[in-house]
């Protein structure tokens, strides 16, 4: 019998700019040699460049695939409604196992856990797949660098969140930056523009380091 595993993480959770993307790979498990000598790791491991070559490679070797983009608009609109982004995440990440599970064979969920409490994420994940009959589940924090097939996973994510932003990029310019806010040219951007472009679905408008930037830009206008 064939064992499959699906792998899934994601990327851009924390920016303030940009989607967040959730990625999953469904391999067999005699996959996970070309994997391994592929030399697959967690995104954050890798190059830019070696992460742009194993996205293309990690297509090859995998059975298929599926990604999910989650616009700054959507985390924005689903916190509005009272839903986190950590159910959100469970939501999206049911949906990518609800595409790629067929119900006819038996798979092995593994997922970078996104929350502290482990149960408690998982219990809320089963709620919303639709047959949980043929799936057993792994979750586990650093499951991206424990897993061959989560790493492959979140190397698709990264890859996909780096082409949006590359596309906001030639928008607005280089100075967004990576999107995220330990990123000082995101932050500089941010305390800038936050007005201007605050409307664009370019910000997270729920984060409050967004809102800040927005009440200091008014303080100054006030001042002028």
């Amino acid at each position: 019998m064939v064992e499959l595993i699906l792998g899934l993480d994601e990327a851009g959770k924390g920016p303030v700019i940009g989607p967040m993307i959730i990625a999953g790979c469904l391999i067999e498990k005699k996959d996970e040699s070309s994997l391994r000598r592929l030399e697959v790791k967690d995104s954050k491991l890798v190059t830019k460049k070696r992460r742009e070559y194993l996205e293309e490679e990690i297509k090859k070797v995998v059975r298929s695939f599926e990604i999910v983009i989650c616009e700054a608009e959507e985390i924005d609109s689903t916190n509005s409604a009272g839903i986190n982004l950590i159910e959100l995440e469970a939501r999206k990440f049911a949906e990518i196992i609800n595409k790629l599970n067929k119900g006819t064979e038996k798979i092995k969920i593994i997922i970078d856990c996104p929350s502290i409490g482990i149960k408690s994420w998982t219990d809320q994940l089963k709620t919303k797949i639709k047959n949980l009959s043929n799936l057993e589940f792994v979750i586990e924090h650093k499951a991206d660098v424990n897993y061959l097939a989560v790493a492959a996973a979140s190397i698709l994510a990264k890859c996909e969140r780096e082409r949006k932003m590359d596309l906001l990029k030639e928008k607005y310019g280089n100075e967004i930056g990576s999107g995220y806010c330990a990123d000082p040219l995101t932050m500089k951007f941010v305390e800038k523009f936050a007005l201007k472009f605050g409307k664009e679905g370019l910000f997270r408008n729920s984060w409050a380091t967004w809102k800040n930037a927005c009440i200091k830009l008014k303080q100054v206008e006030l001042e002028f």
